[in-house]
Formats: C-alpha cells, structure tokens, sequence
C-alpha cells in the first residue's frame, strides 16, 4: 500500500507542480519599464512614443500590470493615455522625472500634457512632473498673445484613481484636474510654482464624487484646491497652503444652467501669506447653480488677506455681469475653529446674492485678528448664527 501511494505521488507532483506556478504565475502583475520601449533618461530624448508602448502594453494585459520609470530625466511631448483597458489596474511607478519640452508652445495649444481618459484602477506612485512652465507665465504677464497652456495631469471619467507621493513642479496652468471621476485620492502630493504664475490652480474637481485629498502641500500661483460644478463627496484634509489663492469652492454659476456643489470638507488646513482662505465665489449673473453641505473646519490663517469670505459678485474685468445679480444659492456653510491673523481688517466678509441670499451660515469658535486686535467682519444678504467665541464679532 505504501509502495503504491509513493507511486501515486511520484505521477502527481509534475501535476501539482504545474498547477501551483501557474496560479501563482497569473497573479503577478505583467511589467513594463519605459526603457525597454525606447524611452532614455537623458531629458532630451522624445521618449513620448515609448510611454505610449508602454500603456499600450500594461491597459492591454490580462492581470494586472505595472509600469516602471526609472530615475532620470525623461522628455515628454503631449501624450494620451487612453482606457477603458483589459488590466483591472494599472500601477505607474516613477523613480525619475517626466519634463515637458522647455519651448512652451509645443504643447501649449493643447488642453493637457498627460492625459488619461476612461481608465478605472489607475495609481500614481512617486516621482516629479515638470512642467518647465516659467516660459508661458513671463509670456502670459507680459501680456503678448500667448498659448493658453496644458493642465500637468488630467483625469477624464475616469474611476478608483489613486495619487500618492507625486511632485508636480511649474506647471503651464492647472497641475492636477479631475473631470467626471469618481473614488479618487489624493495623498502625500507636493505642489510648486511661483506665486505669480498665472492660471496654475494646484488641484481641481468638478464633476466628479467621492475624492479624498489628504496630507498634501501646494505651492501656487491661483487656488491651491479649486472646486468645479458638479462636485460632490470631496474631503480634504491636512493641507498647507501658500502662496495661491486659497481653497476655493467656484467660480460658480457661469452658465445659468450647472449643477450644484455638495458635501464637501475641508479640515486642518493652513494658509500662509496667501490671497484668501476659505473661499465660495459664484458669478454675479442668473444660474440655477448651488452651493450647500459645506464644512471648514480647523483651520490656520497666517497673514491671509481674506481669511474667510463668501463672493457672489463676481465679475472679472465686468464682462457679462454688470448689473445683474447671482442665482446661485449658498446655503449650510460652516466654519468652525477658525484662528489666525488677517492681512486686512475685514477677516470675515460673506457678500451675497440679493436675489437669493446665504442661508444657515454657521459661525463658531472663529478667532481672527489683524494688527494683533480682532478683526472685523462684514455681511450682506447673509443670514445664520454665531456661537462658541467669535472674536471676530458676528455681522449675521
């Protein structure tokens, strides 16, 4: 009996050896290194064609696939990354630096330099992104007639997206866009351009739901997060910024019929020397637009000039708002433990719309001074309440 059972498994184990490596074979993700596409690591070699292969070669795959970009600079033109892929994930690994080219008009009439559009369990791991895009801003402030410039790295609808330690340097415009996705996070990303660079808003949502932005640093030239219409189920937590513009939910209502921004968070964020803190904006003209659900939340004001404000006049250069009032309707905003120091004597200024004014705005535990005094605030159309300390004094 013994002889025959060590028979029975001297015939099995070729079986059950060939069973075992390839079940364990099928589940290690497919590899793919930008190099052995072509790519070089010089910073001037156009390496775009070799990424592309290499997409081509990890979305297509069975299982799921990583894509490796070793150290070293690598020349990038403008490049679509284009789904829905076969992988159910896709993992981008960058040890090196992807560099847009230096003359900004080879890319500056495009919309994006990477781009990625209908793609679901893609992750973003490590690495820089620059933009090298102090050519187009000296070109933009000079005023001459310029490309309007490429966002760093796009999103397009697109799901379960995942961000984590990415440096995104000197972009042409936005950095960071997310259009239409949705499960997105956002962690460990550092943002920097120059506090002048026009149009570089460090992160932006819209139309999109359940996006996370945690532990994340932005240096920039305009809104260090702005929120688009259609945005909804957004948190963001432990943000330092400055320079920028602040976090912005809006500019809202441009077009009189979008839909509205709802349930957002903002918690323990910092803002340093920047142009305002908190901020909801929608244009003074007729939309059916919304802005409501909305909590900040434990934040730090440092030499801010607008440290908390609410603005439904907006009308750059009074082009095609003059005289006419905002329909967008801002309703449940609240700021909570709120201190620091305003760069003005108005801390807290919430100017509404007369036609449809702010309603349960909610002031608490809000300690902002300027000049070491308490700051002042100013409302118009708003109405809420006040309680904790506000040393601020209430204008509701």
């Amino acid at each position: 009996m013994a002889t025959q059972m060590s028979y029975l498994l001297v015939l099995l184990l070729p079986i059950l050896f060939l069973f075992f490596s390839t079940s364990f074979s099928s589940a290690t993700p497919a590899g793919y290194n930008v190099v052995s596409f072509g790519a070089k690591p010089d910073g001037k070699t156009d390496s775009t064609k070799a990424f592309l292969a290499a997409w081509a070669g990890a979305c297509g795959s069975l299982t799921s696939a990583t894509i490796y970009v070793p150290p070293g600079r690598f020349l990038l033109k403008n490049a679509a990354f284009q789904g829905p892929c076969k992988s159910s994930r896709v993992s981008i690994r960058i040890d090196g630096t992807l560099v847009a080219p230096a003359d900004y008009r080879v890319i500056g009439d495009a919309s994006n330099w990477l781009f990625f559009q209908h793609v679901n369990g893609v992750s973003i791991s490590g690495g820089v992104l620059d933009g090298q895009g102090t050519g187009l801003w000296a070109c933009k402030n000079s005023g001459n007639n310029c490309p309007s410039g490429a966002t760093s790295l796009g999103f397009s609808n697109s799901n379960n997206i995942v961000i984590n330690g990415l440096t995104s340097l000197n972009s042409q415009m936005y950095h960071i866009v997310f259009n239409g996705c949705n499960n997105v996070k956002v962690q460990g990303v550092k943002v920097s351009a120059s506090g002048n660079s026009p149009n570089t808003d460090g992160i932006h949502v819209q139309l999109s739901s359940s996006v996370t932005i945690l532990n994340t640093k932005i240096a920039t030239g305009d809104d260090c997060v702005s929120v688009g219409p259609g945005t909804n189920g957004l948190w963001i937590e432990n943000v330092a910024c400055g320079p920028g513009h602040g976090i912005s939910i809006g500019s809202l209502g441009k077009n009189s019929q979008e839909p509205g921004v709802q349930n957002v968070t903002v918690k323990t964020a910092t803002f340093t020397g920047t142009q305002n803190g908190l901020r909801i904006k929608s244009w003074g003209r007729p939309s059916n637009g919304f802005a409501r659900n909305i909590l900040f939340q434990h934040a730090v004001m440092q030499n801010v000039q607008n440290p908390i404000i609410i603005d439904q006049n907006y009308c750059p250069d009074n082009k095609g708002c003059p005289g006419q009032v905002s329909g967008v309707q801002i309703s449940d905003v609240t700021y909570q433990d709120i201190h620091g120091t305003s760069a003005t004597e108005v801390a807290v200024n919430l100017d509404c719309s007369s036609k449809n004014p702010c309603s349960r705005i909610k002031l608490q535990d809000v300690k902002l001074t300027y000049n070491n005094q308490p700051a002042s605030a100013s409302c118009s159309h708003a109405d809420g309440s006040a309680n904790g300390v506000v040393q601020t004094g209430s204008c509701l």
